[in-house]
């Protein structure tokens, strides 16, 4: 009886490739300093990660959400005690599980718009909750001391009145709502844009590598055992060299 192998050849191929560029523009972020606080970094490392989603599904879209920070945690590791970057995967998530899960059941434009707008919400109210119950708590008391005057001073060039009781009002509201929504939009669009013609090139490159015989059900249980096994094999030794250069350069 054949059997869907869920981790063909072409869908580790792309994982690996969409996982590297996202790791790559993870780390090229920028600030927008005019608009948000300087400690808000943009980046565009969202729409390799909505394109492999669209691609590939929602499992694979979290993969390359978790190889991305980690291929970043080993090129320049972290300055947020890890914090920040545990929180950008679960926003991540946020992003590309209702995405990949709508457009799966509606693989239509319409899909697409609707999968990157609930995607969009979730993921930029976590991104709230987060700095609000774990970020600022975590900034303030690990990289900080306990003091909240340097978070305060980063706010005051665009807020001048920004004092700990109005801060959250501010922080919350006026820069980490905006600046994801932003964010969200940004690589909604730029993915709507690109997506059509890489998965046109997905598509071919997956009919070239498919198997020219049928798999059994007990063939495909190996192969994604041996899969499964070998991404978590890549990923303890990316968090190993993650932590490796942590300690190394602290």
């Amino acid at each position: 009886m054949a059997a869907k192998n869920y981790f063909s050849a072409t869908r580790i191929a792309m994982i690996a490739l969409f996982s590297a560029l996202a790791g790559v523009l993870y780390i090229l972020n920028f600030s927008i300093p005019f608009a948000f606080p300087g400690f808000l970094e943009f980046r565009f490392s969202d729409v390799p990660v909505l394109i492999g989603t669209f691609a590939l599904g929602p499992v694979a879209g979290c993969i390359i959400v978790v190889f991305m920070v980690l291929i970043k945690l080993v090129i320049v590791s972290t300055s947020t005690y890890f914090v920040g970057d545990l929180a950008d995967i679960l926003v991540g998530f946020a992003l590309v599980i209702p995405v990949g899960l709508i457009y799966n059941k509606n693989r239509t434009f319409k899909g697409a718009l609707i999968g990157l707008g609930v995607g969009s919400l979730i993921s930029t109210a976590l991104a709230v909750l987060l700095n609000r119950i774990l970020l600022v708590p975590a900034y303030v008391h690990l990289m900080f001391g306990g003091s909240w005057e340097p978070i305060l001073g980063m706010m005051t060039p665009l807020f001048p009145n920004c004092t700990r009781e109005n801060f959250h009002s501010l922080y919350l509201w006026v820069s980490v709502l905006p600046f994801n929504l932003l964010r969200c939009l940004v690589a909604s669009l730029l993915t709507l844009l690109v997506y059509k013609r890489i998965s046109r090139a997905i598509n071919r490159l997956n009919e070239r590598l498919v198997p020219k015989y049928e798999l059994t059900e007990a063939d495909v249980k190996k192969r994604r055992l041996v899969t499964v096994l070998s991404f978590a094999a890549v990923a303890l030794v990316l968090v190993g060299l993650a932590l490796l250069h942590y300690f190394l350069t602290t």
